[in-house]
């Protein structure tokens, strides 16, 4: 049965530990045992001042590895759109055959490979009139994300190979070849024609990615990105700062998604007869496409 996600399923699962109750006095500690403990809170609260807006940013102190499969994502329904829509949404994928390496290590057929995440964190933005939007992401992030997306909002961090050779950023585009982070229906190289395919895909034709960063390595492995992250805005314009506040992305209205990845596609590949291919995401391969 199909369900649909109304919402951002980020993490899987929480364990909680109970501890049973038990009976002991109370006795006082002195100061200077109290100087001999270190440790760290589970959450740490901060608050950062902006230029239109005040950020309250809610980090958990909590690393999650994790395999995670949503059959229906739709997330800002509104005027006969969604801000995002997919099927079959995942993020860690499954090893197809024996020797499959992923981020520097080898694999065996059927072993999973998780999205890690470490330091989930939802961060809340406040003006004069209250809460003017939020959004929910990782401080370092790390792993395959796969879909079949029809509607896009936000930043997808690709590199594009096109057919001279050269690498540029991908644009995001209407089916009009209008470029755009709002409800983008395609993607490719500055200047496509998406109506007759020449350097633009449809992005159901990107089925897999990876999400990170490239930290300049040449044995393939991935750095950690502190930019995945999904907003929720009210107001028409929402300046989230990066982390390390040395930078900042202004975003409109509705959803956003801000989606870092280390990968370089070739043109002539996304517009191919099998595009990027999908990862295995069950445990039964369902194949490349699985739709």
């Amino acid at each position: 049965m199909t369900t649909p996600a109304y919402g951002c399923a980020l993490l899987a699962a929480f364990s909680l530990a109970v501890t049973p109750l038990s009976r002991a006095e109370l006795t006082p500690v002195s100061d200077n045992a109290l100087g001999q403990v270190t440790g760290q809170g589970f959450m740490n609260i901060e608050n950062i001042a902006g230029q239109n807006h005040e950020f309250t940013r809610m980090t958990l102190t909590m690393d999650v590895e994790t395999r995670l499969n949503i059959d229906n994502v739709e997330l800002g329904q509104l005027n006969g759109g969604s801000d995002f829509s997919a099927t079959h949404v995942a993020l860690g994928h499954i090893a197809r055959a024996d020797g499959e390496t992923f981020n520097g290590q080898t694999y065996s057929a059927g072993d999973a490979i998780p999205f890690e995440a470490h330091k989930p964190y939802i961060e809340l933005a406040n003006d004069a009139t209250g809460l003017a939007g939020f959004r929910m992401g990782f401080a370092q992030a790390r792993g395959s994300m796969s879909s079949n997306t029809s509607s896009f909002s936000g930043n997808i961090g690709l590199k594009l190979k096109d057919s001279t050779g050269a690498v540029q950023d991908a644009v995001l585009y209407d089916a009009s070849s209008n470029a755009t982070n709002y409800r983008a229906t395609h993607i490719g190289v500055a200047g496509a024609d998406c109506t007759t395919g020449t350097g633009c895909a449809p992005l159901n034709r990107l089925q897999s990615i990876t999400v990170g960063e490239d930290n300049g390595s040449t044995d393939g492995t991935i750095g950690f990105t502190d930019g995945f992250f999904v907003g929720f805005q009210r107001d028409d314009s929402v300046t989230w700062q990066t982390l390390d506040g040395a930078n900042s992305i202004a975003v409109g209205k509705g959803v956003y998604i801000n989606l870092p990845t280390n990968m370089t596609v070739d043109m002539s590949q996304l517009t191919g007869p099998n595009g990027v291919e999908r990862l295995r995401t069950h445990q039964v391969d369902m194949g490349t496409k699985l739709f």
